[in-house]
């Protein structure tokens, strides 16, 4: 199968750091080539892949001191996309809805993964008009907002089984890994990790947006037990992951996800989560970690944490959260829309 992957431009795929979005689109695109499919992937200059890379801006965005405005760079990653829309049996956005218009226009067959939210108000308007466009939904929870939308299915993310392992002896500190935003509730974690008395590790990055917020709760990090290393890549992860106590996933808004929960997993360590979004479908309560309600029950599930099978919750990684059996959902898709 002719695919197209159309990945952001903000970051490099993969990131080399932080990124949600376009580490999906690495694992798809290489998966789907490890297959035997012809992938070429769209995304930014720096980015490293086996498919055919069609460079659509000279660096990732978020990087580059130059950038002021990452839409028009977006436009021109579109004008590369629909320049050669007829070289492919399927274009796979992974975008939002910046195509819409043009893809609604165009013969291709396309399929839209929505990563983000979708509870803005902001948005009915614009999904009643592209009520029509084919998309897929990375969470049941996600797709609660816009049930009328033309589902086609949901993908859970998957990761490649090998990179990353289960770790051997887990040390006494907790992770919080991501970004440091008002959704996040890193000061959710420092508390957490005060009352069970083990060191909070914080691996975290601060967007330009979310610089404000972080002077709130910067005297946060001051606290002796809390350890704050900044943002990490894959390598990083992994040590940091697989050797620690648990996960503190003690979110306040509607993750449509949630990557970090499954790297974890595929480390072995158990991930101890609010019950918000997508967490109840992610998380196996008792098996892969815990879902709490308050700080007073995610204490306890640190404690209970140690009772967890570590090699359990590696195998229920490989058995739900595969990058294989993420490309197979996505061909099945592709399939049905091919046939349509």
């Amino acid at each position: 199968m002719r695919i197209a992957q159309i990945a952001p431009l903000y970051e490099r795929v993969p990131p080399l750091l932080y990124g949600g979005t376009e580490r999906i689109v690495s694992y798809l695109t290489e998966e789907l080539v490890r297959q035997g499919h012809d992938v070429t992937l769209f995304a930014s200059g720096d980015s490293s892949t086996k498919a055919k890379l069609i460079a659509c801006s000279e660096r990732s965005l978020r990087l580059d001191e130059r950038v002021i405005d990452p839409l028009a760079h977006h436009f021109v990653l579109l004008e590369e996309v629909f320049a050669r829309a007829d070289d492919f049996d399927i274009l796979h956005f992974h975008i939002d809805y910046l195509h819409y218009p043009l893809s609604r226009r165009h013969n291709t067959r396309h399929l839209s993964t929505l990563h983000g939210r979708l509870d803005m108000t902001d948005l009915i308007p614009l999904y009643r008009k592209f009520g029509d466009v084919p998309v897929v939904s990375i969470s049941r929870a996600q797709r609660q907002v816009l049930p009328w939308l033309n589902w086609q299915g949901t993908v859970y993310h998957g990761l490649p089984t090998e990179l990353y392992h289960e770790g051997g002896e887990r040390e006494d500190y907790l992770v919080f890994l991501g970004r440091i935003s008002i959704e996040k509730r890193l000061d959710r974690a420092v508390e957490i990790a005060k009352r069970s008395g083990m060191r909070l590790k914080v691996a975290a990055k601060v967007d330009a947006v979310d610089r404000k917020y972080f002077k709130t709760i910067e005297h946060l990090l001051d606290d002796p037990q809390v350890e704050c290393i900044g943002e990490v890549g894959d390598a990083g992860k992994q040590d940091l992951l697989a050797n620690a106590h648990a996960l503190l996933f003690p979110i306040d808004w509607p993750e449509p996800f949630g990557l970090v929960m499954i790297e974890a997993m595929a480390c072995g360590t158990p991930v101890v989560a609010y019950r918000c979004a997508s967490v109840p479908e992610i998380v196996e309560h008792g098996v892969t970690g815990f879902i709490v309600d308050n700080v007073r029950d995610a204490v306890q599930a640190v404690d209970d944490a140690r009772r967890l099978d570590r090699a359990l919750c590696r195998s229920r990684f490989e058995e739900r959260f595969s990058a294989a059996r993420m490309a197979e959902d996505y061909l099945r898709i592709y399939e049905r829309l091919l046939k349509d």
